[in-house]
């Protein structure tokens, strides 16, 4: 028997592996199953070019044999196989070029180094973890029974090699473990690993089968059977798996209890190879919007490497579940090295831009498709929209635009309104009036306050469509998306927007002059609530509506600032007055006499505007007191309402 070194960045490697704590060490038995299968597929793949190399046996397969009574685990593989020379190249030494620089970067502090695991491509070695004493037995395809060879070592830094027969091509490795390791060595245990990591590894994963004390003291052996569920549903032909297949994937992989609503099922091959089998879910999942839980599934050549992987999609695509199997990652990547990877960034590219793209078909396609869509944009449309946002990809981003949806009043003029009934931008666009130079938006805490708002009154009754945006996220997503279509995109509720022609406007200006120094008086009274009053060019029926700034923050986004728990400084909005209301030409006249109840009847206007848009007021008390006072001014009193009932 020959005695060798290990490689220096091998035994640094060991030392880790040995004299560290870990929490994630089972992974040794993925290491080694991926390692096993490895070998069956070079095996298969030198057949097709050396037919007698599988000559005899060409049952490829994988088995894992536990012996409580000895203290052993062996994984054994009908594979490939080495010959005394491979053994030395690959068990003593670490061919991958970024070792080195990996391994100078390792704290100094135990602790620290926990979380390393599952992060590099450790391999064969992280088999030390669990086992003192490692026996490797194995014979090439290519040699003879009398050139297999066994490779030994503790981990102590050498490694022994020894020529010796062996009936059988591939490799058997025996992991004596160590005392606190000896869970492996339990039936459930090793079903549950395998199913967890290896449960698609292509070729047959075979445990024995469970054999009482007795019929084992009786000499009964226990046979193999297979553990692994064997070829990945997402490597079969589209066409050959059903959709209750499809459907009972989606539930156990995805952990889902809905019907999807729909699946996109893509492989894709050349300079970047991966496959995909991704569902949007039919139903909003409850872990929507906990990050901790979100992403698909990866794995490498059909191995598992980890479960939500936020690292292939973005936030704003949360809800897309499944699963993605890469040929071009290394099989040990941790999340840190993923965000390194180039191959990720274009993984990630591809999966989004199909994922839209498979949106686009199903919104422009049949009636059912549309149906679809549109189950998808109830559920999850919200989210969609953050991509409007975050999106940086110029390209993405368009095609988010075109795929979101809002409520409008627009219908058609044989149909009611229907308040499920939404629009996408494009069709926006296309029914716009020929003198319309911006699209129309409003945003309101509710369809209901959106409906009701005062500040559509101009632009419906001139045959304006304004888009109805009343999910929270609207407001931050039209504060930043700006434009679409080379149309800007203008918020109603905010600036001088409205649908006054330039001579409407030119009268409106004359009537401010006439007006001012009632609007004036107005402005004094209200100066510590409002920024400014004004007179209104899109009121038609209602006396009063407030407007932010043009650059201002309407209530919507105030709102959701102090969920968000920012500090948000009071805002003062603009009151707008119609002048052609009653309530405002009586207010009028209350200022113009000097009345003592002009300023409480003002800030009542002031306030039953907050209510018409949704919004609440801010001293409801004296509200109420102010309403109560208005009430007992106008009702006769008491006694001459008996006496008019008599």
């Amino acid at each position: 028997m020959t005695q060798h070194a290990f490689q220096t960045e091998v035994q640094q490697l060991l030392h880790l592996m040995i004299h560290s704590l870990y929490s994630e060490r089972e992974i040794f038995l993925r290491e080694l199953v991926s390692n096993a299968s490895d070998a069956c597929d070079k095996l298969r793949f030198a057949s097709l070019t050396e037919a007698d190399l599988m000559k005899g046996d060409d049952d490829l397969h994988v088995e894992i044999v536990p012996d409580e009574a000895a203290g052993t685990l062996v994984i054994r593989d009908t594979g490939i196989g080495m010959t005394e020379a491979d053994a030395i190249e690959h068990l003593g030494t670490i061919a991958k070029s970024g070792t080195k620089a990996f391994l100078s970067t390792l704290p100094e502090d135990q602790a620290k180094q926990s979380h390393l695991i599952g992060q590099f491509g450790v391999g064969f070695y992280s088999a030390f973890m669990v086992a003192d004493r490692i026996v490797v037995e194995s014979r090439s395809a290519r040699a003879s029974s009398d050139q297999g060879v066994r490779w030994e070592s503790t981990g102590d830094g050498t490694f022994k090699t020894e020529t010796v027969p062996r009936a059988r091509r591939g490799t058997e490795i025996t992991l004596h473990l160590k005392d606190d390791a000896k869970e492996f060595l339990q039936q459930w245990r090793l079903r549950e690993l395998i199913k967890k990591y290896s449960d698609y590894v292509a070729y047959p994963v075979r445990i024995p089968k469970y054999v009482s004390q007795d019929d084992l003291n009786k000499g009964v052996k226990a046979e193999l059977e297979q553990v692994n569920a064997g070829q990945a549903l997402w490597t079969r032909p589209k066409d050959q798996i059903s959709d209750e297949q499809y459907a009972e994937f989606y539930k156990a992989a995805c952990h889902q209890f809905d019907e999807p609503a729909t699946r996109l099922h893509v492989t894709v091959e050349g300079t970047l190879s991966f496959t995909a089998l991704l569902f949007i879910p039919g139903e909003r999942p409850m872990d929507l919007f906990d990050r901790d839980h979100r992403g698909l599934s990866l794995y490498v050549r059909r191995v598992f490497v980890m479960d939500h992987c936020k690292d292939l999609l973005p936030e704003w695509l949360r809800f897309v579940r499944g699963v993605v199997d890469s040929d071009d990652l290394p099989l040990n990547v941790s999340r840190e090295i993923l965000q390194q990877q180039d191959s990720v960034q274009k993984l990630r590219k591809q999966l989004v831009k199909r994922i839209l793209d498979h949106l686009t078909k199903l919104a422009k396609g049949d009636e059912k498709e549309q149906a679809t869509f549109a189950t998808i944009d109830r559920v999850f449309g919200a989210v969609l929209r953050e991509g409007l946002v975050v999106e940086q990809d110029k390209e993405l981003k368009e095609k988010i635009a075109k795929l979101v949806r809002w409520r409008s009043t627009w219908t058609r003029a044989q149909e009611p309104a229907d308040d499920e009934r939404v629009t996408g931008l494009d069709d926006y666009v296309a029914r716009m009036k020929e003198d319309q130079k911006e699209i129309y938006v409003l945003t309101a805490p509710s369809l209901v306050a959106a409906k009701a708002s005062p500040h559509l009154e101009g632009f419906v009754k001139k045959g304006y469509e304004v888009l109805l945006l009343v999910d929270s996220v609207d407001e931050w997503v039209t504060s930043h998306f700006t434009e679409f279509a080379g149309k800007p995109i203008r918020n109603i509720a905010k600036g001088d927007a409205d649908a006054a022609t330039d001579d409407e406007k030119k009268a409106i200006d004359e009537k401010q002059k006439e007006m001012g120094g009632f609007l004036e008086a107005c402005k004094k009274a209200l100066s510590d609530d409002v920024a400014d009053v004004r007179l209104s060019a899109r009121l038609t029926d209602s006396p009063c509506c407030l407007v932010a700034g043009e650059h201002g923050i309407t209530p919507q986004m105030e709102e959701l600032m102090r969920r968000m728990g920012r500090d948000v400084p009071a805002q003062k909005r603009i009151l707008e007055l119609n002048a052609d209301h009653p309530l405002v030409a009586r207010l009028r006249s209350e200022q113009e006499s000097g009345a003592p109840a002009f300023a409480d009847h003002l800030a009542i206007l002031r306030d039953q505007a907050l209510l018409a848009e949704g919004s609440r007021v801010p001293d409801a008390a004296a509200f109420a007191k102010r309403v109560q006072d208005l009430l007992l001014g106008s009702m006769p009193p008491a006694g001459k309402a008996s006496a008019a009932g008599g």
